[in-house]
Formats: structure tokens, C-alpha cells, sequence
């Protein structure tokens, strides 16, 4: 008999099958299929992001999962706000319906696919959104380490939230609460503080999101 599911693994469950059928609402209302945008789920999905946003989840895989979902929540709002005013500012131009807009997984594609040429006035224009990951790529990595003595350091604590949330900032992604960051050194402290172990977290940038890792550091000072 298979083990009974957290309730928290029930949560994500649902929240992600919501942002599914988001995606598919939309996917259909661009090609034509429903005939208003489905705001109803938009706003569904949007207070169950904010929901647990606004929640403490204190497991460090919970919240990364989490925030994974919100990423990709906030990415595909973000296209399909693009995808909206493209729509409107044609009909304003034209007068009259443009044709079907790309999809906005084809939006995605397209973007990712056709990187600009330099000197090229025609190449199309870098995204807000790539143009602050590769800033972000410059100093991408950054560790921060505590010992046991640091654990309830305010300033050890800030620097790292101060060093997440630019992180984040710099690729367009919310950033987590100080009270998130504090909890989680104190608890990843406390737990290898006994044989002298340091903590080290570090900060670094994969597939244009921000990642928080933490590993424990034998026999260093």
C-alpha cells in the first residue's frame, strides 16, 4: 500500500494542475477556441501562489518546489501579458482583428531561438528578462558560511538575504521572506553544529532562476 500523502504534497499537486489548465485555457483562447480569456482561473491561480507565498513552509525541498511553481507561474503571466498587448495595439492600428497570436510556448521558443545580431538593426531585440540573466551570470555564484557562532548573527543573516534577494531581483523572480532565510540557517546550523561542522549556502544562477544549496563543510574555519 503506497505511504499517504503530506498535505502539502496534496497543495502542490493541485497548484500545479491549476497552472496546467491556466496554460491550456489560454493555449485555446489564442487559437480561437474560447471566446474571452479565462481570468477566472488566472485569479484562482494567483491566490493560491499568494496563499502559500505568504505561508512559512520551513522544509527546504517544500519551499524550493514552491517557488519553482511560482517561477513558472510569474514566466508564463509575463507572456501572456505580452501576448495581450500585442493583441490590443493591433487592433488599435489596424482596426480590425490581427491575425492569431503564437502560442505562448511558441512566444518562448521564438525568443529563446533567435538571439540578436550585433550591429543588425533588424535582429530582434534582447529581453528584459535574458538581458538581466546574463547580468545575473557575472557573479552568478556566491557563498556565504556559518559556524555554530553564527547562526544567530543578524548581520551573517542579512548579507545572505541581501545577496538572495539581489540574485533574484536581477532575473525578475519575488523575492523570499528575511524571516524564510533566518529559519532556515538557524535550523541548517543547529542540525550540523554538535561535531563542528560548518555550513556553507550558496547562491548561484541555473536556467536563467536563482538556487539556494546548502552543504555542510568538515574541518573548516
Amino acid at each position: 500500500m503506497p505511504p499517504e500523502k503530506r498535505p502539502f504534497d496534496m497543495q502542490m499537486m493541485q497548484l500545479e494542475a491549476e497552472i496546467r489548465r491556466l496554460e491550456g485555457e489560454y493555449n485555446m483562447y489564442f487559437a480561437g477556441r474560447l471566446p474571452r480569456p479565462p481570468y477566472e482561473t488566472k485569479n484562482r491561480v494567483t491566490a493560491l501562489i499568494k496563499k502559500h507565498d505568504n505561508s512559512y513552509i520551513q522544509n527546504t525541498a517544500d519551499r524550493f518546489r514552491f517557488e519553482g511553481l511560482q517561477a513558472r507561474f510569474y514566466k508564463f503571466i509575463e507572456i501572456i501579458d505580452r501576448q495581450m498587448t500585442n493583441r490590443e495595439m493591433g487592433r488599435a492600428t489596424f482596426g480590425k482583428r490581427p491575425a492569431p497570436a503564437a502560442t505562448p510556448a511558441a512566444a518562448t521558443a521564438s525568443a529563446e531561438a533567435a538571439p540578436a545580431a550585433k550591429g543588425d538593426p533588424k535582429a530582434p531585440a534582447q529581453t528584459a528578462q535574458q538581458a538581466a540573466a546574463d547580468r545575473a551570470k557575472e557573479g552568478a555564484e556566491k557563498v556565504v558560511k556559518f559556524n555554530k557562532a553564527d547562526a544567530g548573527a543578524d548581520a551573517r543573516v542579512k548579507e545572505l538575504y541581501e545577496q538572495l534577494a539581489a540574485a533574484k531581483k536581477q532575473v525578475g523572480e519575488q523575492p523570499v521572506a528575511y524571516e524564510r532565510v533566518a529559519a532556515l540557517v538557524k535550523a541548517q546550523v543547529s542540525k550540523f553544529a554538535d561535531d563542528g561542522t560548518n555550513v556553507a549556502f550558496k547562491i548561484a544562477l541555473k536556467d536563467g532562476k536563482v538556487s539556494l544549496t546548502v552543504k555542510p563543510e568538515k574541518g573548516e574555519g
